[in-house]
Parts: structure tokens; C-alpha cells; sequence
């Protein structure tokens, strides 16, 4: 396998080993989900308030530091070079995770779920090198398959982590992710190639303009940021009250409900993982804000019948539609913010999205818990419709001069 590996040019060796890397950061970012409250609940005598207080807290801050953090890492990749911020990361969160196995009171998993979000920025740097090193007419079908990379660990990451703290306990998932961490920081170091060629050197950086004014269309590309905030957040604002919903649906006595639940909320990432490479290819030959589009509307009509179903297999088929919409917007965002950002603050560009996608992350939540104490739980999927509609309008105002370039090529 790796004398194959070797054999193909270097972008295509890097999609190989950045899809395994961000495979892994999936993995590790979803395994914590299904026991965080519970190991939090271990660290103290708390009350149940105090403990959904506390894990919530450690949950967020994560999301909340990346999106403080990022466009710092960014600006620094564009300097010294992606690789080197893909080390930094793999080994900073190899680290932290480990030493979160060992934690011995909240605050110090808190502490240690910041520096999580401090250290992050594996994914990002993944989608800027394939984005900058991938020859053009294959970039959204490149950037197509390490979304899936990420799309498909988190999938299997809630899995994964259930199954070992069933067995091994609370701690054991931190470690075991931690080992294959610092694999992966060897793996990054030894496999992955950059093209330096492009990086703002120290003597240019004074004479060149911000990263967002560098780009053709700056406020289409600060829309597509908002765009990137708005799927994560309308995605993210169902989690809270996903369970519920299904408890609501099925029958009173139904004795499946938690895996049933489970099947519904990885629904998205199921038809995340067959599609986002198909449509990566697609966008390509046809132009990704048209796939951009389609995501909306494939969103909208997916996301405002959920509020009106009866039965929770409508309810499955439905959540399988919205992975279309991540594995079509998704791909098609970073390609278009590769191909209308100079190459030497591709780095800063893709940083940028990902502080955005990470308060989507943090405001999602709390967004779904608030509209279901004012509305019920039928109100958050007609809310995130809504918010969808208005995103879709507002992508075609900023995103003309890029179809109108389109057409004039």
C-alpha cells in the first residue's frame, strides 16, 4: 500500500493521508458525545443542573476558542506553510487528549476542552493544501473527498466512543485517540508534500493587501463565511431536541428509542459520505455555486416538512435528504473560496470560514433549545427552514458578479 501510495504524484498522495487525518479528528471531535455529561458527572458530586451546566461548558468551549484561534493559525500558515500548522495540530490534540484522560476535576477538563479548540485547525489546513496543490479542474472533487473524511469520523466517532466506554470505561477513548493522534502526526510528517512556492514571505507581506480584500469578490466571499455559519448552525440547532422529537413519534412503550435516535441523527452523515465526491466531480464540470444552490434547495424542502411528520421513518428519509445538502454546499463553498482567493492566503481564507463554521457550532444549540421552549419541537425545523430561505436570497445577491463572470467566460 505504501509503495502505491508513493507511486502517485503528491497532491494526490496528500488526499490520501489528509482524508485519514481528518477521518481521525472526526473520530475524536464525536466520540465524547454520547459520555461527556456522564464522565463529567464522575469528576465531582454535582447536581443534574450543575452537570449539564458543567458539560456544556466543556462541549462549547472547544467551538468557541476555534473560532477565536483560527484565523491566527491561518495567517501563520501563509507564512511558514500548511504542513507545518497540520503537525502542530495533530500533535497539539494528541497531546490533549491523552492528558484529558487523566483528568481529575471539571475545571481541568474544561481547561483542557479549551486548549482542544486552541490547538485545532487540522481540517482546515487539510482543505487549504488540497485546495492549493490539487490542479484546479480536479480541486471540488478533491475537496469533496476529505469532507467526507471528517463527515464519515464523526459519524462513526459517537459509535466508536459508546462502545469503548461501555467496555474500558470513560478515560480509554481519550487515550486510544490520542496514540492514533501522534500516528497520524508521523504519518502528516513523513507522507504529506507542500508546494512552498506560494507563501507570503516576510519581504511581501507589508506590500500585500488583508486577506479578504486580496480576493476578487471580498463580500461574496464574506457571505460564503456567513453561509458556512448559517448550514452549520440550522444543522447543529436539531441536535438538542433530535432525541425528543423521535420520543415524541414513536410509541410510548417503544424500547429502541436510543438506537433508533441514533440511526436518525446519522442519517445526514450517511448521504454525506456516498455524495459529497460525486458532487465535488459535479461542481466542477458545472460551476459549485450551482451546487451551492441546489443545497438550499434540497435544505428547504427537507428541513420545513420535518415539523409536520407523523412517523419517524419519514422522519429517517428526510434527515438522509439533509445529507445531501452538506455533501453538495459543503465541497462546493471551499471551491469556490479556493478558486476566487490569490494562493498565498488560501490558508487565512479557509481559517476565516472555519471560525465561522465553529460558531455555528456554538449558537447552533442554543438556537434549537430556545426556539423549542418557545415553539415545541415541530418550531425548530420550520425556524431553520426559514433561516435557510433567507441565506438562499441573500447568496443570490452576493454570489452575481461570480455567475456573471461565469457567463461572460
Amino acid at each position: 500500500m505504501f509503495k502505491k501510495l508513493n507511486d502517485l504524484p503528491n497532491w494526490q498522495r496528500n488526499i490520501y493521508i489528509l482524508w485519514f487525518g481528518t477521518f481521525m479528528i472526526g473520530v475524536g471531535s464525536g466520540e465524547v458525545l454520547p459520555f461527556l455529561s456522564l464522565f463529567t458527572e464522575t469528576l465531582g458530586n454535582f447536581t443534574k443542573a450543575e452537570v449539564n451546566l458543567y458539560s456544556g461548558i466543556a462541549f462549547s468551549s472547544t467551538f468557541l476558542m476555534t473560532a477565536i484561534v483560527s484565523p491566527i493559525w491561518g495567517k501563520l500558515a501563509d507564512r511558514v506553510g500548511r504542513k507545518p500548522m497540520l503537525i502542530r495540530a495533530a500533535l497539539g490534540m494528541a497531546v490533549v487528549y491523552t492528558l484529558t484522560g487523566f483528568s481529575t476535576s471539571v475545571w481541568v477538563l474544561i481547561g483542557l476542552r479549551f486548549l482542544m479548540g486552541f490547538f485545532n485547525g487540522y481540517v482546515s489546513n487539510a482543505n487549504a493544501l488540497v485546495a492549493k496543490d490539487t490542479p484546479k479542474i480536479y480541486s471540488g472533487h478533491a475537496l469533496g473527498i476529505v469532507v467526507t473524511g471528517y463527515t464519515s469520523g464523526a459519524l462513526i466517532g459517537p459509535l466508536l466512543g459508546g462502545f469503548l466506554a461501555n467496555i474500558f470505561g470513560y478515560r480509554m477513548p481519550f487515550f486510544i485517540t490520542g496514540s492514533i493522534l501522534f500516528l497520524l502526526t508521523f504519518l502528516t510528517l513523513i507522507g504529506v508534500h507542500e508546494d512552498k512556492s506560494t507563501l507570503v514571505t516576510k519581504k511581501t507581506t507589508g506590500k500585500q493587501p488583508s486577506a479578504l480584500k486580496s480576493a476578487k469578490y471580498p463580500m461574496m466571499v464574506f457571505g460564503l463565511f456567513i453561509t458556512s455559519m448559517i448550514v452549520n448552525l440550522v444543522t447543529n440547532s436539531i441536535n438538542p431536541i433530535l432525541s425528543q422529537y423521535v420520543r415524541q413519534l414513536l410509541e410510548p412503550n417503544e424500547s429502541h428509542l436510543s438506537m433508533i435516535a441514533g440511526l436518525i441523527a446519522a442519517a445526514p452523515g450517511m448521504t454525506a459520505i456516498i455524495f459529497a465526491p460525486r458532487f465535488g466531480r459535479l461542481g466542477d464540470r458545472i460551476g459549485s455555486e450551482k451546487l451551492v444552490i441546489g443545497g438550499f434547495l434540497i435544505g428547504i424542502v427537507s428541513m420545513i416538512p420535518m415539523a409536520f411528520v407523523s412517523n419517524v421513518w419519514v422522519l429517517f428519509v428526510l434527515r438522509l435528504f439533509i445529507g445531501l445538502t452538506t455533501a453538495a454546499m459543503n465541497p462546493a463553498i471551499q471551491a469556490i473560496l479556493a478558486h476566487e482567493t490569490p494562493q498565498e492566503f488560501t490558508s487565512r481564507i479557509f481559517s476565516y470560514n472555519q471560525s465561522f463554521l465553529a460558531m455555528g457550532n456554538v449558537f447552533g444549540p442554543l438556537l434549537g433549545s430556545l426556539v423549542a421552549n418557545i415553539f415545541d419541537y415541530r418550531g425548530v425545523f420550520i425556524v431553520s427552514g426559514i433561516m435557510i430561505m433567507i441565506n438562499l436570497i441573500s447568496f443570490f445577491t452576493f454570489s452575481k458578479p461570480l455567475r456573471v463572470s461565469r457567463s461572460n467566460s
